[in-house]
C-alpha cells in the first residue's frame, strides 16, 4: 500500500452524511414514473421530461445522478435501464417494488431515525407507536411490500410443502398481505389457511385470498398475536418478519403459544433478518438491528444461535437454517 493510499480521507464521512440524497433521488424517480418512462422507450432527457411532466433540465440532472449511483445506463445522450431497474422499478414489471417507498420512506420510519441519539441512550425507541393496535402504517406496509414478498412466499411453500398433495392446516401470524399463507393454498388444494393480524390489515389479506381463488379455504383471527386464541392442530405456523420487533423473553412467550397450537410433528417457519455471529455481516442483514433500535422499544436482528435458543426454551426439539433464493433473508424451520 502506498503512502498516499494510507492518508486519512473525509470521503466516507461525506458519503454517509449525504446518503439521504440517494434515497430522495430514487424516491423522486419513482414518484415521477421515470423508470417506467425509460422502459417505454423514452431515452433522452427531452422525451423523459415530456412523459414525466418535468423540465428537461430537471430530467437530465436526475437521470445523470441515477446513472452515477447505478440505476441507469447512459450512452451519449441516451439513458437506459439497468437489468435490476428494469425488473424491479419499471411499473409494468410483475416484480415491481417501487411501492415499497410508501413504507420504508414513510414519516413514521424516518421519524425514528431523526431521534436516533435518543434511541441509543434509551436502548430503543420508547415512544414508537408502530406496535399499537390497528396502526394504519401496517395497512400501508402490507400493500407496499406485497410485490417484494411474493417470490419469497412461493419459495417457502415449495420448501415446506414440496409435494403439495396432503391436507395441511396453516396459521399465518402477522399475516399482513396474506401472501405467505396463500402461497400454500394456491399450491396445495387441501391446504387451509388461517390469517392472524389486526382487523384493518386482514381486509387486504381477504382481498388477496379472493383474488387468488382460495377464499373458501382462508379464514381469519383478528387481534394481537399475544392475546388471541390460536386454536390447535396446525401443521405449520408462519412467523414472517415478526420476531424482530420484540425482545427474547417476549418472543419466547409467543413461541410457547405457537408450540401449543402445533400438531405433533408440526413446524414453526420463521423468516427473519439473521446476521452472522459477528453481528456486522452480511451488511444488509446485520444493519437491520439499527432499524429496530430506531423504530421499536426492544426489537433486534437475532443471530441463528439466539433464535435457536428462543425456540428451544419454548419447547421446540430442533431448528434448521435454510437459504431460500431469491429471498434476502433465510428461513428457520423449528420442529415440535
Amino acid at each position: 500500500m502506498t503512502a498516499q493510499a494510507q492518508q486519512p480521507s473525509p470521503a466516507l464521512f461525506f458519503e454517509a452524511i449525504t446518503a439521504y440524497q440517494r434515497s430522495e433521488a430514487v424516491k423522486s424517480a419513482i414518484e415521477l414514473d421515470l423508470f417506467t418512462a425509460i422502459g417505454e422507450g423514452n431515452h433522452t432527457a427531452a422525451a423523459i421530461a415530456v412523459r414525466c411532466d418535468a423540465s428537461e433540465r430537471g430530467a437530465r440532472i436526475l437521470c445523470d445522478y441515477l446513472t452515477m449511483i447505478g440505476f441507469l445506463t447512459k450512452e451519449g445522450n441516451s439513458y437506459g435501464l439497468t437489468q435490476d431497474s428494469a425488473v424491479f422499478l419499471d411499473r409494468r414489471s410483475p416484480a415491481y417494488m417501487g411501492g415499497a417507498i410508501e413504507f420504508i420512506l414513510s414519516d413514521l420510519i424516518l421519524e425514528g431515525f431523526k431521534h436516533l441519539s435518543e434511541a441509543v441512550r434509551n436502548g430503543g425507541n420508547i415512544d414508537s407507536g408502530s406496535l399499537s393496535p390497528e396502526h394504519p402504517v401496517w395497512v400501508k406496509f402490507a400493500r407496499a411490500m406485497a410485490p417484494m414478498m411474493r417470490p419469497t412466499a412461493q419459495a417457502i411453500a415449495q420448501l415446506i410443502d414440496p409435494e403439495a398433495n396432503r391436507k395441511l392446516k396453516v396459521l399465518d401470524i402477522a399475516a399482513s398481505h396474506g401472501l405467505f399463507g396463500l402461497a400454500f393454498a394456491t399450491r396445495n388444494p387441501q391446504a387451509e389457511i388461517v390469517g392472524l393480524d389486526w382487523a384493518n390489515v386482514l381486509e387486504l389479506s381477504k382481498e388477496n385470498a379472493k383474488a387468488a381463488g382460495v377464499a373458501d379455504r382462508h379464514s381469519t383471527i383478528a387481534g394481537s398475536a399475544f392475546e388471541v386464541d390460536y386454536g390447535s392442530g396446525y401443521d405449520v405456523v408462519l412467523l414472517t418478519n415478526f420476531l424482530h420487533h420484540f425482545d427474547p423473553p417476549t418472543n419466547e412467550k409467543l413461541l410457547r403459544k405457537v408450540h401449543a397450537a402445533l400438531a405433533e410433528g408440526g413446524r414453526a417457519v420463521t423468516l427473519e433478518f439473521v446476521p452472522n455471529e459477528d453481528r456486522i455481516s452480511p451488511q444488509s442483514t446485520a444493519g437491520f438491528s439499527l432499524t429496530m433500535l430506531a423504530g421499536t422499544p426492544s426489537g433486534d436482528a437475532y443471530t441463528f444461535a439466539e433464535l435457536e435458543g428462543m425456540f428451544r426454551n419454548a419447547g421446540f426439539a430442533k431448528s434448521e437454517f435454510h437459504e431460500i433464493p431469491p429471498a434476502l433473508q433465510p428461513l428457520i424451520v423449528s420442529h415440535k
